[in-house]
C-alpha cells in the first residue's frame, strides 16, 4: 500500500441532509484503503451536522462555516487535503460501485499526473439516465487534451482526479469556474491516463443549470481566456448553430 496512491475525496455540502448520507457511504464502503475523505460544509441550518457528526470516525478532516459560495468551499477542500490526488464528490455525487477507486488505481502509474473517467448521469430517483457522453453532444475523449474543452466541458468534475501538485485553486464568482480548472490541470499534466471505466454517478441539475444565462455568458468568458478572442467566437457561433438546427 506505501507505494500506491493516496486519494483524497472532497465532498462540499450546504443544507443537503438527505443527499449526504449516501455520498458518504459511497466513499468510506470503497475497497481501496488509501483514501483520505473530506468535507466542507457551508455552515448548514439542518441535520447535515449531525450526520457529518454519526460519520466522524470514518472522516478523516471536516469544517463547517459560512463561505462565499461552491468554489470557495471548494478551494477550502483543496487547502485541506494532502493527498496525492484529489477528487471532488459533492453531496448527491456517489462513487460508481464500490470497488471503483481500486479498479483505477489499477491504471495508475507512477508518473502518471491526472486519472479520469466516464460519470453516469441519474435522476431523483438514481435511475440511470446514461452516460454523460451518450446523453450530451460533448463526447470524452481518449486521450484528453486541453484543447479538446474548446467547445466547453467533455469531462465531469466527478470523473476527474489531478495530482494535488498541479491542482490550481478555483477562480470565484464564475458558474463555470470547473472549466477553467480543468483546463489548468490539464495544461499543467505531462500524463494524463483515462481509465475507460465510468468513476461516478452525478444528479443531474445544479448550480449552473439554475442560472444557466449567466453560466453561458461565464464560460464564454472563460473559454476566451484559454482559446482568444477569435477561435472562442467561431467555435460559439457552432454551438449556437447547432442548437438551432
Amino acid at each position: 500500500m506505501s507505494n500506491l496512491p493516496i486519494i483524497s475525496i472532497i465532498t462540499v455540502v450546504y443544507n443537503s441532509e438527505d443527499l449526504l448520507p449516501a455520498t458518504i457511504e459511497s466513499v468510506i464502503g470503497q475497497t481501496y484503503p488509501g483514501i483520505e475523505y473530506i468535507i466542507v460544509d457551508g455552515g448548514s441550518k439542518d441535520g447535515t451536522i449531525d450526520i457529518i457528526k454519526k460519520y466522524k470516525d470514518q472522516i478523516h478532516q471536516w469544517i463547517s462555516e459560512p463561505d462565499k459560495g461552491l468554489y470557495d468551499a471548494m478551494n477550502k477542500g483543496l487547502k485541506m487535503a494532502t493527498g496525492d490526488f484529489v477528487w471532488f464528490m459533492n453531496a448527491g455525487d456517489h462513487l460508481y460501485a464500490q470497488d471503483t477507486v481500486e479498479k483505477m488505481i489499477e491504471k495508475w502509474q507512477p508518473d502518471t499526473d491526472i486519472l479520469y473517467g466516464e460519470v453516469m448521469l441519474v435522476d431523483d430517483a438514481r435511475k440511470e439516465l446514461g452516460t454523460r457522453s451518450a446523453t450530451t453532444k460533448q463526447k470524452l475523449t481518449n486521450p484528453l487534451h486541453w484543447q479538446d474543452l474548446a467547445k466547453g466541458m467533455v469531462v465531469c468534475h466527478q470523473g476527474f482526479l489531478p495530482k494535488r501538485t498541479i491542482a490550481p485553486l478555483y477562480i470565484e464568482n464564475n458558474l463555470t469556474a470547473d472549466i477553467d480548472w480543468v483546463i489548468k490541470c490539464l495544461k499543467a499534466s505531462k500524463k494524463t491516463t483515462a481509465t475507460e471505466l465510468v468513476l461516478a454517478t452525478y444528479l443531474v441539475g445544479g448550480l449552473s443549470k439554475q442560472q444557466h444565462q449567466q453560466s453561458l455568458k461565464d464560460r464564454y468568458s472563460v473559454l476566451k481566456e484559454h482559446f482568444g478572442f477569435w477561435p472562442n467566437l467561431w467555435n460559439h457561433v457552432g454551438i449556437v448553430l447547432r442548437k438551432i438546427f
